[in-house]
């Protein structure tokens, strides 16, 4: 079996296949021997679980995950590492690699049909171009699942993990404490990648709450709020409808958010 934390056999493999990385979808696979296995290990994956991946890269966090899980599916965008994963992955017959945007797959019914009502988990090494969507995507549509184990980029994991009141809490942190239990795991630095970026990544686990955070009867209204689904350059102007909505409103959704700690120290000042 091939090592895919060697960077010879990486670039034969690749080579051979006549693969070139792509700026655009933010490809930088894993090369360093020890994060996958942890990062496996920590995601939950176990017998009689199954573990929905997104963007397997050439395989080697795949690989950790099938050898302790009864069924990965991994969904890859690129259909150039088709056949790189169809060499790397040979030997592992529970392992289902689909070619499609995780953006735009009907992910309930995939989960129904890939997993069989097994318990999933997902684990990821996220190009940190769709970190935000993605998550929220598979937060959003209440898919069954019970964690997401995605690698980050640092500054994105401490914004996604941040408490509620501190300043580094904003739009996305609420929304992700809103469907889960955030926790940053370990730090990966850049050199674990080919090619290296330009900034180091984080490891973080989101554990599905079984009801939301708080209870709201305007979940639509709530999430406009707070620019939810906003990119970090537009976060920056989340405070234009807080500042506009009446009074009455603020203290209403600041009450709702102080019940379960999401306080409203989260939203920028009026």
């Amino acid at each position: 079996m091939n090592n895919l934390s060697n960077i010879t056999t990486i670039k034969e493999i690749l080579s051979r296949h006549g693969f070139h990385f792509s700026k655009a979808l933010g490809q930088n696979f894993l090369i360093n021997p020890t994060v996958c296995p942890r990062m496996a290990e920590q995601s939950g994956a176990a017998p009689e679980t199954g573990v929905l991946e997104v963007g397997p890269g050439i395989g080697v966090l795949t690989r950790e995950l099938a050898e302790r899980a009864q069924k990965v599916v991994s969904v890859e965008l690129d259909r150039r590492l088709l056949p790189v994963l169809q060499e790397t992955l040979a030997d592992y017959d529970n392992v289902t690699v689909i070619n499609g945007d995780i953006l735009k797959l009907d992910l309930k019914e995939l989960l129904q049909r890939e997993f069989a009502g097994m318990p999933v988990s997902v684990c990821a090494n996220l190009p940190y171009y769709i970190t935000s969507p993605v998550i929220m995507r598979l937060l959003e549509e209440r898919l069954d699942i019970t964690s997401l184990t995605v690698m980050v980029q640092k500054e994105a994991a401490r914004r996604i993990c941040a408490q509620p009141g501190t300043r580094e809490c904003g739009a996305v942190t609420v929304a992700v404490h809103y469907y889960a239990e955030p926790e940053i795991l370990f730090e990966v630095s850049r050199g674990s990648f080919l090619p290296a970026p330009n900034v180091d990544s984080s490891v973080i686990r989101l554990t599905l709450r079984k009801e939301p955070a708080v209870r709201v009867e305007d979940e639509a209204g709530f999430f406009s709020l707070w620019c939810a689904r906003r990119s970090d350059k537009e976060e920056k102007r989340c405070s234009i409808p807080f500042r506009r909505a009446s009074l009455c409103r603020k203290k209403r959704w600041a009450k709702r958010l102080t019940m379960r700690g999401l306080t409203a120290a989260c939203a920028p000042s009026s």
